[in-house]
């Protein structure tokens, strides 16, 4: 049968730091979906700090922060389109713009696919840039600049937007700030791209929210704090905006006394395992989350094999989840049990400079 050769196979792309590394830019590779065995495929698109990607809902495009402030001159960063090659995973850049802040690190497409929403760290801001029917990004909808700091004067002096999402309706944006220990609430108008401050959630003083998973029934948001190596469960009222936080855990074992600085959050698929990463531990924090409460209850805490695991990716199926361990240059996979959402090395992994963001693609 034509194509049956990478029937089995999904391609995954590798986002990554190229300054002081011998990264080009945007990896692809493929992950054998029976046995998690992982081949590099080939340099797909040549970018500078490609740190985070994020995928189109409905056409062959990923798009890319170029996490930089020096931008055509100017104190920003971009956002760069790219057609994807589904047989070969090879990217061809469509155009790229100004992300509209110094550092941009975090970046989501809403999913209607129109928009696609920024976070810059630097700058302190996020914004919305417009994506056209070619795909290529047109030109700025919204614009937010963050306000404030809090108490880790070395971390927190000033606000620092370190992620964006949408909630399942697409109706409302959550925007972590670390430096602020805010997660703010937006407003969004889905056909404008506009966002409008309609509230915020206050964590821990000094805890820095850094990124946030949503389990797939909306109902709770977990926020993932940096600094704290913290998880707060939050109940989400989705028709009124309400957020409360229910819960805060640690990632780390308790005896533990080390540096540490968290990086990624995930739900796996069914909404049951909760994974997050810890950079200076080294590891993934796993957690099971209770049906009704939200709440998480520690599994385990599981060796990633390599050093400052910064992002990972959960396979579609659920059954893997690749690990990109930044400073060992490496990428390692992991199997999920299913019934009980521990991990387990399959001793499968591949080599990759500076590994900072995994993305897993599926033909649109």
């Amino acid at each position: 049968m034509p194509g049956s050769l990478h029937a089995a196979k999904s391609l995954v792309f590798i986002g990554t730091y190229t300054e002081g590394s011998d990264s080009e830019g945007i990896y692809a590779f493929r992950i054998d979906d029976e046995s998690g065995e992982l081949d590099r495929v080939e340099t797909a698109g040549i970018s500078t700090n490609p740190s985070f990607l994020a995928l189109h809902p409905k056409k062959n495009l990923l798009f890319a922060v170029g996490e930089t402030r020096d931008f055509n001159g100017t104190s920003s960063g971009s956002i760069a389109s790219f057609e994807i090659e589904p047989a070969s995973g090879k990217l061809t850049e469509i155009n790229r713009v100004s992300s509209s802040g110094g550092s941009p690190c975090h970046l989501f497409v809403d999913r209607a696919g129109k928009h696609v929403l920024v976070a810059n760290y630097h700058g302190g801001n996020v914004a919305v840039v417009s994506i056209g029917d070619d795909g290529a990004l047109g030109q700025r909808c919204a614009f937010i600049q963050h306000e404030g700091s809090s108490v880790n004067k070395a971390r927190q002096q000033s606000p620092h937007a370190h992620s964006i999402n949408l909630d399942h309706a697409n109706r409302r944006a959550f925007a972590a700030d670390l430096g602020t220990d805010e997660l703010v609430i937006y407003d969004y108008d889905k056909e404008a791209g506009t966002l409008e401050r309609s509230g915020a959630v206050e964590v821990a003083p000094g805890s820095g929210p850094r990124h946030l998973a949503i389990r797939p029934d909306g109902d709770f948001v977990y926020l993932l704090n940096e600094i704290k190596s913290t998880l707060d469960v939050i109940r989400y009222d989705g028709e009124t905006g309400a957020c409360e936080i229910v819960q805060t855990i640690s990632t780390l074992p308790a005896d533990y006394s080390g540096n540490n600085g968290t990086a990624e959050v995930q739900i796996n698929p069914d909404g049951r395992f909760l994974y997050a990463s810890n950079r200076g531990h080294d590891s993934l924090a796993c957690f099971r989350i209770d049906a009704g409460s939200g709440k998480l209850t520690l599994i385990e805490i599981e060796p990633t094999g390599g050093r400052a695991p910064r992002n990972f990716g959960i396979h579609p199926s659920g059954k893997f989840i690749i690990v990109a361990n930044q400073n060992s240059d490496s990428l390692k996979v992991f199997a999920i049990d299913q019934t009980s959402g521990e991990l387990e090395d399959t001793g499968n992994g591949a080599s990759c400079p500076k590994p900072v963001c995994v993305t897993f693609y599926q033909t649109r």
